[in-house]
This record gives structure tokens, sequence and C-alpha cells, in this order.
């Protein structure tokens, strides 16, 4: 789906990627509805957007509260006319500890956020996107969906719920006028780790040794995959490497990032 003249409702456009997917859509003549929790930090994507302000409208809402969500779209209706695109890109990750050690406040958040805030806004904006002449859903998965990687072994659940969800809601809806598209971003420079309400040490030389694709250029790349109405979309190499080897090998593939993961874990 070409994006120029477009509505597209971004989840999570406050900060991090979801604020470079508001911007860059912005770029490409979209009109974005961008949604957050945090009123300050859309406040701050609007600066960012001022020049194309009229093109842009945010809305302050809590993604696991379904009363909320299902008030959505006829909100942004009323701001734009229609709504033609959605990209559920809000998310948060658990803190870096091993299952045993992960308490059931910290697994039911993670859930209602990745799991249940796509699901609400998938099912609210639906029958408004049905309705449109060409229209295109994106649900952000993440690497860690299809790879395990230990230490965020719920927050990797949680992701394979949303690939399995929209996997099959691509199929339920290949014969309709709405395409589907799931996202997989490999390692991208965001502040999901402050925004998640957890913290991790990666001691020094850091940068150096993870290398982290731009939040801007993943925003470009998912954007380009829409354009494109790609069925997967694999944002940064570690993500297209990753993928290659885990079809290839599963036990290596896992095996390979659980090496990684355990100077973070404590062996």
């Amino acid at each position: 789906m070409k994006l120029e003249n477009r509505v597209v409702v971004v989840t999570g456009g406050g900060s991090g990627m979801g604020r470079e997917l508001v911007l860059a859509l912005l770029k490409r003549r979209a009109k974005v509805a961008a949604v957050d929790i945090n009123d300050g930090t859309l406040r701050e994507t609007a600066s960012l957007a001022a020049e194309r302000a009229g093109s842009l409208a945010t809305f302050t809402a809590n993604i696991t509260d379904r009363e909320a969500v299902e008030a959505l779209p006829r909100a942004v209706a009323d701001r734009f006319g229609a709504v033609d695109g959605l990209i559920n890109c809000a998310g948060i990750i658990q803190p870096f500890v091993r299952l045993r050690e992960l308490d059931y406040a910290a697994i039911d958040r993670v859930f209602d956020v990745n799991w249940r805030g796509t699901l609400y806004l998938t099912k609210a904006f639906l029958p408004a996107l049905l309705e449109r002449p060409e229209a295109h859903i994106v649900n952000i998965s993440s690497m860690g969906g299809f790879l395990p990687v230990p230490g965020q072994t719920v927050y990797g659940a949680s992701k394979a719920a949303v690939k399995l969800l929209t996997e099959g809601l691509h199929s339920e809806l290949s014969h309709t006028n709405v395409r589907v598209s799931v996202v997989f971003p490999g390692a991208v420079a965001t502040n999901i780790v402050s925004n998640s309400g957890v913290s991790i040490d990666l001691g020094a030389g850091a940068e150096k040794k993870y290398k982290m694709l731009p939040a801007a250029q993943a925003a470009r790349e998912i954007l380009d995959g829409v354009e494109r109405n790609q069925f997967r979309i694999l944002v940064g190499n570690d993500a297209k490497l990753l993928d290659v080897l885990y079809r290839l090998s599963p036990r290596r593939a896992a095996a390979f990032i659980a090496k990684q993961m355990n100077d973070l874990l404590g062996g």
C-alpha cells in the first residue's frame, strides 16, 4: 500500500521506533494518528513534526485498556475522516532474568502490552479497515519472536504470539482488501529498556560490541516493506542472518544466542 495521503495509526508514537515511524510516515505525506500512554513524549513527537502539524493527531491512551482502545477508531475517523492503516509498534521488554526469577506481575505486564495491546488495536480497527478500498495492518514482532533469547523468554513468547496472530490474520484476510505484514526487528537503538522500567549493564565497550540499527533507519525499512506489501519484514542484518540460521538449524541458532547471553545472565 502506497502511504501518501493515507491515514495511518501508530501505537508507541511517543518515542523510539514508534516516533520514527510517525516522522517517516509524515515525510511520505501520510496522515498520522500517534497513540501513546505518555502524553509528554507525544507532545515531543508533535513538536518534531511541527512542519506537518496539520497531518498529525495525537491520542493519549493505554493500549491495555480495551474500552479506551475501542474508542480510538471513532476518534481517529472524526479527525481524519477515515483510517487506512494500523502499525502496532508499542511494546516493552521484561527484566533481564531467567524465568524462574521473573515474578508474575512482570509476566502479566509484558503480555498485557505486547499481546493484548496488539490484539485490542487490531480487533478495534479491523472493521473500519475492511471498509476501505485498500488498507494495511502492520504488527511489530521481534527477532526474539522466532529465536529464543535467554533472559527474555517471556518477552519472546509474547512476540511469538504476535507473530502467529499476524500470520493467521494474513491468511484470514487474503481475499480481502486488507494487507497484513509482520515485522521482525533485530537490535534497534531505542529507549525500550528505560520505557520498560528495567535496567541492563552491558559493560565497557558495549556500543562497539553490540551494534544497533538506528531507529530512523529501522522505520524506513519497515515502511519500504509496507509499500511493497511484504508479508514478512526483517529489519537489520542481524535479524536477516539469524532468520536464515534458525531455518537451517534451530538448535544451533538457539545455542549461539544462549552463548551470547551467558555473561549478561551471570553464566
